[in-house]
């Protein structure tokens, strides 16, 4: 089929009533079982809407909101009944990773995690099923995804628009697509980059900031027993955010 029909029959489709419900149903299933980026669907249609003014992007917009939160927290409340592994894909090894990965985040900074992960395809999907398997509260999962969702709605159709913007695409729907939806894929492996320096730099404050607590909590211990062993109130290494105990000595 050459170029140009090609071209056609795309661009008719995008502005059939029907694209809306299959739409819906795409972004619904990406947020718990994830085929595909849905993201790179979002910044196809919306480069062709620059060349036909379809799919109309309010419409466009509202379905991949309404889909991508009907999603998310399908994953939550299967997260909260199933569990982590009951089904075999979730066994994987690199699953399972990206699940305690998600499990590590979601116990130290669960409202940025939550808002973050909805730029990273898998990782959208296993913060999902944790925050439900760990009894996150629903509520807050809610509304923090609802504003993450909007925002991600925005900057997929953006890319779209940007991408297509250019003049040397205004007469190739297809090109057009094709250099948005490769725009979109390089921003999203650096956005995806940058999110994971930003939780590790996150992770080191927060060694920092405990190592400082426990050295405080030591001299405060060591002023209130100046006669006392300092070994005696040394407090026990036990991990990055776990809890601190310190041994007190009993004296005669």
């Amino acid at each position: 089929m050459p170029l140009e029909q090609i071209n056609e029959v795309i661009l008719h489709a995008a502005g059939q009533w029907w694209v809306y419900p299959v739409l819906l149903v795409f972004f619904f299933v990406d947020g718990f079982a994830m085929i595909a980026p849905s993201e790179t669907l979002i910044v196809a249609l919306a480069a062709y809407w620059r060349h036909s003014g379809q799919p109309n992007l309010w419409l466009l917009g509202a379905t991949a909101l309404v889909g991508a939160m009907a999603g998310d927290n399908m994953a939550y409340y299967l997260g909260r009944k199933i569990g982590t592994d009951r089904w075999k894909w979730m066994r994987r090894p690199r699953v399972q990773k990206v699940f305690g990965w998600a499990r590590h985040e979601l116990d130290k900074r669960g409202a940025v995690l939550i808002f973050t992960a909805r730029y990273i395809p898998w990782g959208r999907v296993a913060v999902n099923y944790v925050s439900g398997s760990t009894g996150f509260r629903h509520r807050t999962f809610f509304w923090l995804d609802a504003f993450a969702c909007l925002t991600w709605v925005g900057y997929s159709i953006g890319i779209g628009l940007l991408a297509s913007s250019f003049p040397w695409l205004h007469h190739n729907p297809l090109l057009s697509v094709a250099v948005a939806v490769a725009f979109a894929v390089v921003l999203g492996i650096g956005l995806d980059h940058a999110i994971t320096v930003f939780h590790r730099w996150r992770d080191t404050v927060d060694a920092r900031k405990a190592a400082a607590e426990a050295a405080a909590e030591h001299e405060r211990e060591r002023l209130l027993n100046p006669h006392a062993p300092a070994d005696d109130y040394a407090p026990r290494d036990r991990g990055v955010g776990a809890p601190r105990e310190t041994t007190r000595a009993t004296g005669d």
